[in-house]
């Protein structure tokens, strides 16, 4: 066992940062990815559930939301694996913080700002993108000129931090450094004996929780563990298995299309069998269908079927 909880779990990651208690460490973390006009002294938690505007339409459930007293609103989301559109999902996310600022009557559509923040347990892009640690996201136009400063979104993929203890050189690279690492300490290293991370410490340390606590944190890792474990292995095995068949059958009939052509339209397909492969692993371990329409981007029908 061991000494610290993991963050990236559902129970960890509430635990240091979706309490009243300890709204102090959200604020200091999120301090440190903040412009300075939009610094925060103060946060209010809002319900995480999120309705649509119409009984059909699909809900959002975010990690944490919370709003400063000048009306700036945050998502924190931790997203444990990787799936499938997550950008797009991430977008559509940030539409409910905006929606539910529409006021009745007279109106000048006067919006506050919106923040997404992505800790990543996971890497989101495509091998042949830019794979930085840290992406920051705003409307820009084409000289590159910001076109709107009230939508950001930042996305930490935490694989992509490598860093050793004195290798670190601010206060949020202590914090990155602090998640990552933090179920695998067992003592507080010396570069971060500051009071903030001794009060992390302290709320992580597994030997604090009560009994209630460590049964629902036990029930969170091992649901960490399994989720993980099955989406690795469906992304893994289900890419592997589609795109090997959808080249072969590409080349193949690549002779009577023409050899690009007939790959690209192979490998099109071999990605739709890859995300049917995935579902149906995915199915057979139980997991709901909303997951794994989030997860594999299939419809409903598609899955069900």
């Amino acid at each position: 066992m061991s000494r610290y909880l993991n963050p990236y779990t559902d129970f960890g990651f509430k635990k240091l940062f979706g309490e009243e208690a300890n709204k102090d460490l959200l604020i200091d973390f999120l301090n440190q990815l903040l412009p300075a006009h939009h610094q925060i002294q103060s946060l209010q938690f809002k319900n995480t559930e999120k309705l649509p505007l119409y009984p059909e339409d699909r809900k959002a459930f975010f990690d944490i939301y919370c709003t400063s007293p000048s009306g700036e609103k945050f998502i924190v989301e931790m997203q444990r694996a990787r799936m499938d559109f997550f950008k797009d999902r991430s977008l559509f996310y940030v539409t409910f913080p905006i929606q539910e600022q529409a006021k009745k009557g007279v109106w000048n559509f006067q919006l506050s700002t919106v923040y997404f923040i992505g800790i990543l347990d996971c890497i989101i892009e495509e091998p042949n993108d830019s794979t930085q640690f840290r992406q920051e996201v705003s409307l820009k136009d084409q000289d590159g000129k910001i076109f709107y400063d009230k939508l950001h979104f930042c996305f930490l993929q935490m694989p992509l931090f490598n860093k050793s203890a004195d290798e670190l050189a601010n206060h949020f690279e202590k914090w990155v450094y602090f998640l990552k690492n933090l179920s695998n300490f067992e003592e507080i290293p010396r570069i971060l004996n500051e009071a903030v991370f001794q009060k992390a410490f302290e709320i992580a340390e597994l030997s604090n929780l009560k009994p209630r606590q460590a049964q629902q944190y036990q029930k969170s890792l091992m649901n960490y563990w399994s989720n993980k474990a099955v989406l690795d292995t469906a992304f893994a095995e289900g890419k592997e298995e589609g795109l090997l068949e959808g080249e072969a059958k590409g080349l193949a009939e690549g002779e009577a299309k023409g050899k690009a052509e007939g790959k690209a339209e192979g490998l099109a397909e071999g990605e739709l069998k890859a995300k049917l492969t995935i579902a149906r692993q995915l199915k057979a371990q139980g997991l709901s269908l909303d997951v794994i329409m989030q997860v594999t981007g299939l419809s409903q029908q598609q899955i069900e079927s």
